[in-house]
């Protein structure tokens, strides 16, 4: 889906293309990305690059062309092993052209959207731009935590009622989405960093740039704090299993060992041979006697132990 935004004074949405407007690309077909790269000019693999889910945060240039590729927070609609991941957005810009590209329709934009709308200011220019979206990734990415941690909360309280593997499981999934979330984190805060002395800013520019420096930091120790405590979590729980499992294989060995003196004891009076007790009346009291006996006896051993 393509969308043209007026950027000065406000945002508001255009029916065609404008010098120095906004082209937003979401989810682009084929015939989309043909049109922009033969009517701008575009290098036909910036766009090729943005749609590869695993390409880095990083910068480039070409014949006058700017590629910034941001990765923000997707949440998967469907069933995943990683729920919450990352996403490249492309951000292309030449003079009077300014493009964002992105495979996925994310929160975040439609945010973005909206709260510049209400904003009802606009951009000063593409620099201010790029840098709000870097703020705003930086903002969905602790709102997104804040969703992983009431998670991580809901699987440890079912977890203390009883452990079973779908909460481990969850769990599992969730020690992923943080890993994707900080290294994205990171690799953004290391753009931000050279492109502050690549782009032309002003003292604006300065102090958003400040800002987004402060809640990308953030993010990053939110998201290191809540995986230490996730693998925390789970080596606690490991433990809880192996423990359990230690006292069950502990009580069903205890009982195999008071089971087997009566078992010994049937077997040797129950030989076919001669022992003389075939025909007193009393041999079988006394076999039982005897079985009950050494059980007895052989328990009193084990629990002074602590083995029962």
């Amino acid at each position: 889906m393509k969308t043209f935004w007026n950027t000065q004074g406000g945002l508001s949405q255009l029916n065609e293309w404008q010098p120095n407007c906004w082209i937003q690309l979401t989810c682009p077909t084929e015939d989309e990305q043909r049109e922009l790269e033969e009517r701008f000019g575009i290098p036909d693999y910036f766009i090729t690059d943005i749609s590869d889910t695993d390409e880095r945060a990083r910068y480039e240039y070409d014949d006058g062309w700017m590629l910034i590729i941001l990765r923000i927070p997707y949440v998967k609609e469907i069933r995943s092993r990683t729920p919450y991941t990352t996403v490249p957005l492309g951000i292309i810009h030449k003079r009077d052209v300014t493009i964002t590209v992105c495979y996925y329709e994310t929160n975040m934009m439609i945010d973005f959207v909206s709260y510049q709308q209400k904003r009802g200011v606009g951009f000063t220019d593409y620099v201010d731009m790029i840098f709000r979206l870097f703020y705003s990734s930086a903002v969905w990415y602790l709102k997104r935590l804040k969703q992983i941690n009431s998670l991580i909360d809901k699987a440890k309280r079912n977890l203390d009622k009883n452990v079973n593997n779908e909460s481990l499981i969850g769990l599992s999934r969730l020690q992923d989405s943080l890993t994707y979330f900080q290294t994205s984190i990171r690799g953004n805060e290391t753009l931000l960093s050279k492109l502050k002395f690549k782009l032309q800013i002003d003292e604006l520019d300065a102090d958003l740039i400040e800002d987004v420096s402060i809640e990308m930091t953030q993010a990053r120790e939110t998201t290191s704090i809540y995986s230490d405590i996730l693998e925390s979590t789970m080596d606690t729980y490991s433990s809880i299993i192996n423990n359990n499992m230690n006292t069950v294989m502990k009580t069903l060995t205890t009982v195999s060992i008071l089971m087997m003196f009566p078992t010994l004891i049937a077997s040797i009076f129950g030989m076919n041979l001669v022992n003389g007790m075939e025909d007193n009346l009393l041999g079988f009291p006394f076999a039982l006697a005897i079985s009950v006996g050494v059980s007895a006896i052989a328990w009193w051993l084990l629990h002074r132990k602590g083995l029962v």
